[in-house]
């Protein structure tokens, strides 16, 4: 049960184009927007779609495969776990995020003829 102490899946689609950078030690950083769908029926049987908004970020060879294989839109798997920091914005605030730290990911669109 170790293993799934701090563990995430997601399947979902790109909401920006992956931005990366390359880091000090010549690896590579990637950051993207993740959507995932849900629909469900309420209790007047009416069909309601909800979309969820996830920070992702990869390291290392990870993020080399995102920056190459996926754009806005595209449809990933991702496993990972939940990381939260905190940062100083441009006006002095200090601001909270939680991000994903995305190990693995899977690519999910069909091949283009």
């Amino acid at each position: 049960m170790n293993a799934l102490r701090n563990k995430v899946q997601l399947i979902g689609n790109l909401g920006m184009n992956p931005e990366v950078k390359e880091l000090s030690n010549g690896s590579k950083f990637a950051k993207v927007s993740l959507a995932t769908n849900e629909s469900y029926k309420n209790a007047k049987g009416e069909l309601v779609k909800e979309t969820q908004w996830h920070n992702i970020v990869a390291f290392g060879k990870t993020a080399e495969i995102i920056e190459k294989y996926t754009k806005k839109g595209s449809e990933i798997a991702v496993e990972g776990k939940l990381m939260s920091r905190s940062y100083t914005d441009k006006e002095g605030t200090k601001r909270y995020i939680t991000e994903i730290q995305i190990n693995e990911v899977l690519l999910l669109d069909k091949k283009e003829a």
